[in-house]
C-alpha cells in the first residue's frame, strides 16, 4: 500500500513508516540462534550457551540492529512506492499516537528535488569573451620573464625609481606609539610592484642611500591588519641601499634558464607564444563559461533543497580547514568557521548543479569518450611528458571523471551559446591575465 505523502512547506514532505514487532522479534530470535552456534561464554562449550543467557548478553544490541534494519527497509520501500526523488537524508521521529499495539511507527521528514523548468535558451543574454595574443603581448611577457631573472646591482648616489630594489629600515607609529608589524630593518622590496602601499613607495622614490624621510600614511579601511585599518601612522624610513636591475640578454643562456635545453632562442619564443596562447584560451573560456552559468542561474526560479545546501556548506568548511592546515596554521580543527560564510555561494552552486543536470538530460549533452580523450590530450600539453599524463588520466577512473565533468560543462556552454543572445566581449591581454606581472616561467 502506497503511504500518504504530507506536504509541509516548500520541498519538505512527510510520510509514516511502521514495522511489526512480531517481525522484529522473529528476526531477533533467528539472529540469536545464529550467534548461539559460535558464542563463547566461560563455563560453556560453543553452541551450548543457554538461550536465556544470550538474550541478556546479546539480545539488546541485536534487537537495536534489527529495528534499524527493518525501519530502514520499510522507509526505502515506502519512498520507492511514492516515486519521489528524495534530496538528502530523511529525519525519523518516533510516533506514539494512533499506533496499533504490536507496531513500531515513525514519521519520516525529508525534502524532494524541485521540478526544474529550464529557461528559454534564446532569451538568455551572455557575453562571449575574446582576447588577441599580439606580438606586443609576447614581448611584454618576455620582458616580465627577464625582470623575474634580473640581477640587482647596488649603485652609490642612485635615486630610487620604479623597478629598483631598495633596502630600508623603517619605523611606524600611531599616536606616537610603535605598532606590531610597523617596523623593520634591512627590509628589501621592488619599487613599482605593489608590494608596499602606494604612499610608502612614493615616499621612498627619489631617495638615495643614506637619505631619511618622515611621512604620514593612512591605511585603507579594508587593510588586512584590522588593528591599523583606517588609521593614520607616521613612518620614518632610512634608505640603506638602492640597486638597479640588470636584465639578462635574450640569448642561449637565457633560453636554457627557461627550460629550452638546446638554448634555441627561436624555439623558446615559439614555446612562450604557445604557452601564452594556451593560457589565454583557458582564461577566455573560463570568462565565457562564467557568463553562461550566471545567465542560467539568474533565469531559473525554483526552491533549492536545504539538505543539499547544508551538505555543500559542510564540504566548503572542510575544504577551508584543509587549506588552512596546508598553510601551516595551528589548531585549525578548533578554529570557528561560521557556516553562514558559505551560505550564499553554496546555494548558488547547488542551484547551478541542478540546472546543469537537467539541461544535460533534456538536451542530451552527455560527455562522449572522444571528447574526454581530446580534453585530456589538450590538458596534457602543459606537462613535459604528455603521453604519460594521458595514460594516467585514462586509466584512473576518478581522474577521468574529473575531466568528464569539465567536458559536460563545456557542452552546456556550447549549447547555450548556440541559442542565446550572444555579445562578443573583446578583452585586453593585460586584463585577461589579471596583472601585467602575472607570468611564471
Amino acid at each position: 500500500m502506497q503511504p500518504e505523502v504530507e506536504t509541509l512547506t516548500g520541498l519538505e514532505r512527510r510520510i509514516e513508516v511502521s514495522v511489526a514487532m512480531a517481525d522484529v522479534e522473529k528476526q531477533v530470535g533467528e539472529e540469536l540462534k545464529r550467534v548461539a552456534r559460535t558464542a563463547k561464554v566461560a563455563g560453556f562449550r560453543p553452541g551450548k550457551v543457554p538461550m536465556s543467557m544470550l538474550q541478556r548478553s546479546h539480545g539488546p544490541s541485536i534487537r537495536y540492529d534489527v529495528i534499524n534494519q527493518q525501519v530502514g527497509q520499510a522507509l526505502e520501500t515506502a519512498l520507492e512506492s511514492t516515486g519521489l526523488r528524495v534530496a538528502g537524508q530523511p529525519r525519523l521521529d518516533p510516533k506514539t499516537e494512533g499506533v496499533s499495539e504490536g507496531t513500531m511507527a515513525f514519521t519520516a521528514t525529508f525534502e524532494v528535488y524541485p521540478e526544474i523548468e529550464l529557461p528559454e535558451m534564446s532569451a538568455l543574454e551572455v557575453k562571449r569573451c575574446a582576447c588577441e595574443v599580439s606580438d606586443e603581448a609576447i614581448d611584454k611577457t618576455v620582458q616580465i620573464l627577464r625582470e623575474q631573472r634580473a640581477e640587482y646591482i647596488a649603485e652609490e648616489g642612485r635615486a630610487a625609481q620604479d623597478g629598483d630594489q631598495v633596502k630600508v629600515d623603517f619605523v611606524g607609529k600611531i599616536d606616537g606609539v610603535a605598532f606590531e608589524g610597523g617596523s623593520a630593518e634591512d627590509f628589501s622590496f621592488l619599487i613599482g610592484k605593489g608590494r608596499m602601499l602606494a604612499e610608502f613607495e612614493e615616499a621612498v622614490s627619489g631617495l638615495k642611500a643614506g637619505d631619511s624621510k618622515t611621512f604620514p600614511l593612512t591605511f585603507p579601511e579594508d587593510y588586512q591588519g584590522k588593528e591599523v585599518a583606517g588609521k593614520t601612522a607616521e613612518f620614518t624610513v632610512t634608505v640603506k641601499e638602492v640597486s638597479r636591475p640588470e636584465l639578462p640578454e635574450i640569448n642561449a643562456e637565457f633560453a636554457k634558464t627557461l627550460g629550452q635545453a638546446e638554448g634555441d632562442v627561436e624555439k623558446l619564443m615559439a614555446d612562450i607564444r604557445q604557452n601564452i596562447e594556451r593560457e589565454v584560451t583557458a582564461r577566455v573560456s573560463a570568462r565565457t563559461k562564467g557568463s553562461v552559468m550566471q545567465a542560467l542561474v539568474d533565469a531559473a526560479t525554483f526552491d533549492v533543497p536545504k539538505a543539499l545546501v547544508d551538505g555543500e556548506i559542510e564540504n566548503r568548511v572542510k575544504a577551508a580547514r584543509e587549506e588552512l592546515k596546508q598553510r601551516g596554521m595551528p589548531n585549525v580543527d578548533d578554529l570557528p568557521i561560521p557556516p553562514e560564510t558559505f551560505s550564499e555561494e553554496a546555494t548558488r552552486r547547488v542551484k547551478l548543479g541542478l540546472i546543469i543536470a537537467e539541461l544535460i538530460d533534456k538536451a542530451q549533452l552527455q560527455a562522449k569518450p572522444e571528447q574526454v580523450r581530446a580534453k585530456i590530450e589538450s590538458f596534457a600539453q602543459n606537462y613535459e611528458h604528455p603521453a604519460e599524463v594521458v595514460s594516467y588520466y585514462l586509466t584512473d577512473r576518478q581522474r577521468r571523471a574529473e575531466i568528464e565533468a569539465v567536458v559536460l560543462e563545456d557542452n552546456v556552454v556550447e549549447h547555450v551559446l548556440n541559442s542565446a543572445k550572444v555579445t562578443d566581449d573583446s578583452v585586453s591581454f593585460d586584463e585577461i591575465m589579471g596583472t601585467s606581472g602575472d607570468v611564471n616561467a
